[in-house]
């Protein structure tokens, strides 16, 4: 399955379904009056948050959602019909965003938040609200109300505990291949990582959530490299895992450029707690690796420094040690769904559409 964690789509609620104009025709009552009846709210846009989807790829194919309008009333004071919601699920950790992308309308962070995004249009008037004392035969009538529509752009937001950060060639896919059961591509060339990636971690009766994200360089957040775009995979998390190559020509000039990048890109991603470890130390003699270790110790401003070896496993476990000493508590939301026929708990039909 491609990754895909931006898309826009049109969307548009349904208008309200028109009043009718109708006369009571009954032998032996007479003047009978109006009778025509109200027209149907129009259908709803909803969004809703369901697990077990990780992608936005399916929008990139349908792009279009337009709920049904109402249906107009009919004489003997019959409403019409209401015309079906339209449920659009979408991955946890999606946000809806304006088309100029400067504001967030919608932030979905759990299984099954449902939130009605467009209300349908109200249906029109029939001729029969519209009789008074001194007007017995009405004949005007509501035509309904048109429904909103806009253009607008989803972009997903993996939820993750952890953010696994650092240049190209960090190892950070090694790693995470060793910690946790995903099968990240390794190679040795820049870039292997070109989609976030998540894998859990299980370690001494616990487990978190880890997300890898593309490398950054110097200038990804001016558009450098592949930018700093994936950035956004990260912003949720708890703690930062930054990745240092042991084998590269300055570790603190590595440590500098990933920050510097993270600071550029804002979000309050540089104030989150960070954990740093020094990578490929199986490749060198332990005096390097302390001297090494102490200058990222400079740079970080006194912060310990891991190191480890993602390929051997070395210094690995005291890693997801501080790991989760510093993530916390983390609560799971278990979610079932109640809804298998996809119907509304209120009156009518919920017509649902999913991309799965």
């Amino acid at each position: 399955m491609h990754f895909l964690d931006q898309a826009k789509i049109f969307v548009r609620s349904g208008a309200g379904g028109g009043g009718a104009v109708g006369f009571r025709r009954e032998k032996y009552i007479e003047y009978g009056g109006p009778d025509g009846g109200d027209g149907g709210k129009g259908g709803d846009i909803i969004f809703e948050a369901v697990p077990g989807l990780n992608t936005l790829i399916d929008f990139r194919y349908t792009q279009h959602f337009r709920a049904p309008r109402g249906n107009g009333g009919a004489g003997s004071n019959r409403t019409g019909g209401g015309g079906e919601d339209l449920v659009i699920k979408v991955p946890v950790g999606t946000q809806i965003i304006s088309e100029d992308k400067e504001h967030v309308l919608a932030d979905f962070t759990k299984p099954g938040q449902r939130q009605v995004f467009m209300r349908g249009g109200d249906g029109g008037r029939g001729n029969a609200s519209y009789k008074t004392s001194t007007n017995r035969t009405p004949r005007q009538h509501g035509s309904g109300w048109p429904g909103d529509e806009a253009w607008v752009w989803l972009r997903l937001k993996l939820l993750a505990d952890a953010g696994l950060l650092g240049l190209p060639n960090a190892g950070k896919s090694t790693f995470i291949n060793a910690v946790t059961n995903t099968k990240a591509k390794v190679g040795d060339y820049p870039f292997t990582t070109t989609r976030p990636q998540l894998g859990v971690v299980s370690h001494k009766s616990r487990e978190f959530v880890l997300a890898d994200i593309p490398g950054l360089i110097e200038g990804a957040a001016d558009g450098a490299g592949i930018g700093d775009r994936f950035l956004g995979h990260v912003e949720r998390c708890r703690v930062l895992l930054h990745l240092v190559d042991a084998n590269g020509d300055d570790v603190m000039e590595a440590y500098r450029i990933v920050r510097e990048e993270i600071a550029a890109y804002g979000a309050d991603l540089d104030d989150k707690p960070e954990v740093i470890a020094l990578n490929k130390c199986d490749l060198l003699d332990a005096e390097l690796v302390e001297a090494m270790t102490a200058e990222l110790r400079e740079a970080s401003g006194g912060a310990e420094i891991f190191a480890i070896s993602g390929a051997t496993g070395a210094g690995i476990e005291p890693l997801l040690d501080r790991m989760i000493e510093t993530i916390g508590p983390v609560e799971r939301t278990h979610y079932e769904l109640d809804n298998a026929d996809d119907e509304d708990d209120g009156a009518g039909e919920v017509k649902a559409w999913s991309p799965i």
